[in-house]
């Protein structure tokens, strides 16, 4: 077994403990950290539906530094999809290891093509370089990391188009990086939304004003699920897997073993029609199951405007939980994970209330005061931009921040959170990570046609915690799907799946974190590898960064 202990590269000194009710603060440094990043939706008086729905957030290390680099997909200019203009650009920045970011995109060619929605990272040919797989209108992408700091345009020769067979180019939304059947190398899963063009989108208006079609106006699609062959090259298995047997408007997407069978299942959040659960059976199946786990609608039978999705143990019971972001008058569902089923527990944990006037496309929950109970983030803002005229509702929204209070319900906490968090914009895609390798989670979240918002975490309760990187050997080397059980000197337990795919379009750190509280050590750590097997370390210190390879 080989593991490495590892101070940050870049580590704040050591504070005294403080009460945990210290609030959680942000940052915000973009504009000191050359992140320069303006998400352009190509705008138009006509209000194409695709203008209000692309932004991602994208964070991964694609140059193993052991620090985060940002990834941001974009817009293309309406109608011919052209980005030659650099106000287009998909942008890659990359960590400078002081807080500080440096434009490469052009030098890693990865402003990539068409008009982009969501992307996801993971290293599918275990090469030990994470690549990308951009999800858009009509045309996807895979950028093959070549290690040497550029990528390159894989797409055709993988087969992992995004054209679907009978239904040809299509709308994706999102895609994500799992292994499903558990061989050791990372399948991908897309999430497509509606059957749409500019011809047939039709002219839309509510009160009298021209205004962004509902989803209703438009047929669904099904999903997409590529097997990979091992050899870089993908087959679209969605028919004999029986995903592509359902017709959706798919958005967000989660992954998790969420019933502890040792597969990994799949959670799309729909856009106004019932979500969609695949309970992977273990022999390359999938079977539709949302009615019967309880997540299909929400706690009142009718379906929401679902965006984001994340699958994460809020009450630290061992079985991840999910979390949908939605629209307003939709609430943001929170399911509670009891077994073989989930329970809608968004009225109990206090989210109703809080919720019900808001529209959040990102979204997701980690341990941001590090006392190991995760937190919920929602990046907000509204879906039309002139629903102020037609909702009463502004089209910009601050983001919230939602603390755990660790008995199954949250408090808004946005008001403490620092005043650039609580800036009004039309919010889109969101991930957290450790930007600094500080051990305090940050964010970074994108707006329309506004500035990308880059928070460090600033909270000063001097809590303790541990961020790990896993490396597979018989699993996928990003060790996705990983199961890690950290025991804590008191006999309490934390639970985390390895998975990067988060919330609306976006990739979080896929580093495993753990806010320790006050604790001084932990007792043991143990990680079920995607292939079944078992690590256990015992005796860890704590604010430490490790590598964990897999034996």
């Amino acid at each position: 077994m080989l593991v490495w202990a590892q101070t940050p590269k870049v580590a704040r000194a050591p504070g005294k403990p403080s009460p945990s009710s210290a609030p959680i603060l942000f940052q915000e440094i973009a504009s000191r950290a050359g992140v320069d990043f303006v998400l352009n939706n190509s705008v138009t008086a006509r209000k194409y539906s695709i203008e209000t729905m692309t932004g991602a957030v994208v964070l991964f290390d694609f140059n193993n530094d052991d620090l985060l680099d940002i990834y941001l997909p974009n817009g293309a200019r309406i109608p011919d999809f052209d980005k030659s203009d650099p106000v287009f650009f998909n942008r890659l920045y990359e960590n400078n290891g002081d807080e500080t970011f440096t434009d490469v995109t052009l030098k890693a060619r990865m402003q990539g093509k068409a008009y982009a929605m969501g992307a996801a990272a993971g290293d599918y040919d275990n090469d030990g370089f994470v690549d990308l797989y951009v999800a858009g209108v009509n045309a996807n992408q895979l950028f093959h990391n070549n290690g040497d700091g550029t990528f390159s345009d894989l797409t055709a020769s993988s087969g992992a188009t995004g054209i679907h067979p009978r239904l040809g180019k299509l709308w994706a939304i999102t895609a994500g990086w799992l292994d499903y059947d558990n061989d050791g190398w990372l399948d991908l899963f897309v999430s497509n939304y509606l059957t749409w063009s500019f011809d047939t989108n039709p002219l839309c208006q509510m009160k009298g004003l021209t205004a962004y079609c509902h989803p209703n106006k438009f047929k669904g699609t099904p999903n997409v699920v590529y097997r990979n062959n091992g050899d870089g090259t993908f087959t679209d298995v969605s028919e004999p897997t029986g995903i592509g047997d359902h017709v959706g408007k798919g958005m967000g997407i989660a992954f998790a073993d969420s019933d502890a069978d040792g597969d990994t299942d799949i959670f799309v959040s729909n856009d106004t029609f019932q979500n969609f659960f695949f309970d992977n059976k273990g022999n390359g199946m999938f079977s539709e199951e949302a009615v019967f786990k309880g997540v299909a609608y929400i706690e009142s039978g009718r379906t929401v405007a679902g965006m984001g999705a994340t699958f994460q143990d809020f009450d630290n019971d061992g079985r991840p939980d999910l979390f949908q972001t939605a629209m307003f008058n939709d609430t943001f569902p929170l399911y509670r994970n009891i077994g073989r089923q989930f329970v809608d527990h968004t009225s109990a944990a206090g989210l109703s209330a809080m919720t019900r006037r808001l529209t959040a496309y990102g979204g997701g929950l980690c341990d941001f005061d590090n006392d190991g109970y995760k937190d919920l983030y929602t990046a907000n803002g509204a879906i039309l931009d002139n629903s102020m005229e037609i909702d009463n509702l502004p089209f910009r929204m601050p983001n919230s921040l939602y603390r755990n209070l660790r008995n199954g319900r949250f408090e808004d906490v946005t008001g403490s959170a620092g005043k650039a968090y609580q800036a009004p914009l039309a919010h889109r895609g969101a991930a957290c990570g450790d930007l600094n390798n500080d051990g305090r989670m940050d964010l970074v979240v994108t707006s329309l046609n506004g500035p990308t918002q880059v928070f460090l975490n600033k909270s000063g309760n001097g809590n303790h915690w541990i961020l790990i990187r896993l490396v597979g050997g018989p699993s996928n080397r990003d060790g996705l799907g990983a199961q890690l059980r950290l025991v804590q000197p008191d006999g309490g337990e934390q639970h985390y799946q390895a998975f990067a795919t988060s919330g609306y379009g976006s990739s979080n750190d896929r580093r495993v974190h753990f806010g320790l509280g006050t604790m001084t050590s932990i007792k043991a750590l143990e990680i079920r590898w995607p292939s079944g097997r078992v690590q256990i370390l015992r005796d860890l210190p704590v604010d430490r960064f490790m590598v964990v390879k897999e034996e």
